[in-house]
């Protein structure tokens, strides 16, 4: 943590006090003034909360280092600000899920955005404002506590956002992160997650207006009122969600049968409502939703983590499909823009795919359904720390592959150029369980379910064959590709660049290494100093950032067997960009065996704790899965 003088932390501290209207995190800030706590104000205080690609993403406390109606207003008056110097008559999509205080930061926006005469698409409540709202408001406004508090899943801003043809949007959440944090996910123009460099342009809007404008910012209440009366506050909820399950239906749905049992969650998030108006495009009574987990509930009572990665977090679910003979279970993490599925496997249990895996399902889905000619102006794209399947899948059936930086944001913005230029981009995914369709440019949890089930009845509806036995069936054609993704967990962020460093000096002088442990590099990409062997001037495709650590590689055993020529494995390292953490992908590739590729994967797991990242020396906490 960087640190400040004690003088400097007293003035940003009285800073925060003249600016926060919540008289309780004032008193709280004073107080740690007064008793000279200084190592809780710089926590609270300093630095201030990075707006970065993802937007904003924090615990919620007071202070300028967290998730609080400060640093939201601060945030939406330097974002409003910019998108005024990018449009002549700007409008932005605002909504918000059920996470504590989501309502009132989305408020918050709208009330700033209005302020400025944009035209404001609220797919929130007018009926039942936020109780911080209804605190500092003077005026003759009654709640109307039985009304909706129109939560919705975050893919709908994006979808209302191309749609309305808005500048801009916001969503307020934070996905599936633990039930104390807060996230401000901002969109453009184009229906897609911010990239560079309007993230920084924005971060430089929000330095210049970190003072509130007025007294008026925070009349949240009287600015929603006069925005109504000028037509500038327009409520469309139940329009975009209208227009959303009717282009699921034209652009999603081809089987509309489901004669198959199978369990649904929405681990305590807004996914169900959205969820049952998709369902209701099919003829099926057969899918049962997890009562415990099924309504809105901020506090995740029934889950350690909520996502639906974590171990545990499906065991409801899971119980409930046994209970029912239901051989499927499928969820949606609490904003529900992730998807994840578990099925019965050979024994009789309850297996939960990966992301790779339900990846690689949705890709032979889509290329078996699609008009051959069509393929060759097709293409599918994934991040480079997901499978290389669809790569190999590309070269034998005919469409076209690319890979992108890491999250949805370089997926979607790659699919929008890739469309401008007449492609077509019927599918995208991510291993962290993300996956877009021709809907939106983002992960959708209810458009990869809507998929999902239909492939199911398709593929597995009669009996005869199992998730599994397809999944076999796809590796024996396309290469066994394997994946084994874990992270080091560090006290020190800073070690991640002194680790980093350390890899490099050891082939100096060099390009790029030769060799690694028994492995041989056949490629190598560095997209931190900015080289990659496979391209003619080896300067990388993907854009290089000097402020992260990413390398990329394949590896071949120094010895192969004649059994498997077609043997190697690929790995990413790279730095967490949200959390204390080394991440590693690694995925294993044989055109023989399963068991061959998980193999050469965990060897090469071994060989870079071993040659690289020495947990014992550098303090690690190895998380191995």
């Amino acid at each position: 943590m960087s640190t400040i003088t004690n003088d400097k932390l007293e003035k940003i501290a009285h800073d925060w006090v003249a600016i926060d209207p919540n008289e309780k995190t004032k008193a709280e800030i004073l107080h740690l003034i007064n008793d000279k706590q200084y190592d809780k104000l710089q926590r609270k205080l300093y630095p201030r909360i990075a707006f970065g690609t993802a937007g904003l993403r924090s615990s919620m406390e007071s202070g300028f280092a967290h998730m609080n109606d400060v640093t939201v207003l601060q945030a939406s008056q330097g974002l409003v600000e910019y998108l005024l110097t990018k449009f002549a008559n700007p409008s932005i999509v605002v909504g918000y899920d059920h996470r504590f205080h989501s309502q009132r930061f989305a408020e918050i926006l709208a009330s700033v955005a209005l302020l400025r005469g944009f035209t404001v698409y609220y797919l929130g409540s007018i009926n039942n404002f936020s109780s911080e709202s209804l605190k500092s408001y003077k005026g003759g406004f009654q709640n109307n506590e039985g009304a909706s508090r129109e939560y919705v899943h975050t893919p709908l801003v994006p979808f209302a956002i191309d749609h309305l043809k808005a500048s801009g949007g916001v969503m307020i959440t934070a996905s599936h992160n633990p039930a104390n944090d807060n996230g401000y996910k901002v969109y453009y123009a184009n229906g897609c997650q911010i990239i560079p460099p309007q993230d920084a342009d924005i971060a430089q809007s929000i330095e210049k207006n970190l003072h509130p404008w007025s007294d008026d910012v925070w009349r949240v209440i009287e600015n929603f009122e006069k925005g109504l009366k000028a037509d500038k506050l327009k409520c469309v909820k139940p329009e975009i969600v209208k227009q959303y399950v009717a282009a699921v239906k034209k652009k999603l749905v081809k089987e509309t049968r489901l004669d198959f049992k199978f369990i649904y969650t929405p681990m305590h998030g807004v996914g169900l409502e959205i969820f049952e108006q998709c369902i209701d495009l099919f003829d099926t009574k057969s899918f049962i939703v997890v009562e415990k987990q099924s309504k809105p509930d901020p506090s995740f009572p029934t889950v350690s983590f909520p996502n639906p990665e974590e171990k545990g977090a499906l065991d409801l679910a899971i119980e409930q499909a046994q209970q029912t003979k239901s051989d499927l279970v499928i969820a949606s993490d609490p904003d529900a823009d992730r998807f994840s599925v578990a099925v019965v496997d050979k024994q009789g249990k309850f297996k939960q795919l990966t992301g790779n895996e339900i990846g690689f399902l949705f890709a032979m889905y889509v290329i078996e359904n699609m008009d051959k000619a069509k393929l060759s102006n097709t293409y599918l794209l994934n991040s480079t720390v997901s499978s290389q399947v669809l790569k190999s899948m590309a070269e034998k059936d005919g469409f076209n592959f690319i890979d992108t930086l890491t999250g949805f944001k370089w997926i979607g913005n790659k699919a929008i150029d890739l469309e401008n230029e007449g492609h077509f981009v019927p599918f995208g995914y991510e291993e962290a369980i993300g996956f877009m369709f021709d809907l939106v440019h983002d992960k959708d949890g209810i458009s990869a379910a809507v998929v999902f089930l239909q492939l199911y009845q398709q593929w597995f509806s009669k009996g005869d064959l199992d998730v599994i036995d397809k999944l076999e069936q796809g590796y024996k054609r396309y290469g066994w590709f394997k994946d084994l993704n874990g992270y080091y967990r560090l006290e020190d962020v800073s070690l991640t660049p002194k680790i980093f460093k350390a890899v490099r000096a050891s082939y100096s002088g060099h390009d790029q290494p030769q060799h690694i442990g028994d492995f041989k590099v056949t490629y190598w990409r560095d997209l931190t100093i900015g080289f990659d062997s496979s391209t003619p001037n080896h300067e990388p495709i993907l854009p290089v950032d000097p402020h992260s650590q990413m390398i990329t590689a394949i590896l071949e055993p120094t010895e192969k067997s004649q059994d498997d020529k077609d043997i190697s494995v690929r790995f990413t390292c790279r730095g967490s960009g949200t959390e204390p953490k080394l991440k590693v992908y690694i995925e294993g590739k044989s055109s023989t065996s399963e068991s061959d590729a998980l193999k050469i994967a965990d060897d090469c797991w071994e060989t870079l704790k071993r040659e690289w990242f020495k947990p014992e020396e550098y303090g690690l906490v190895e998380v191995k899965p």
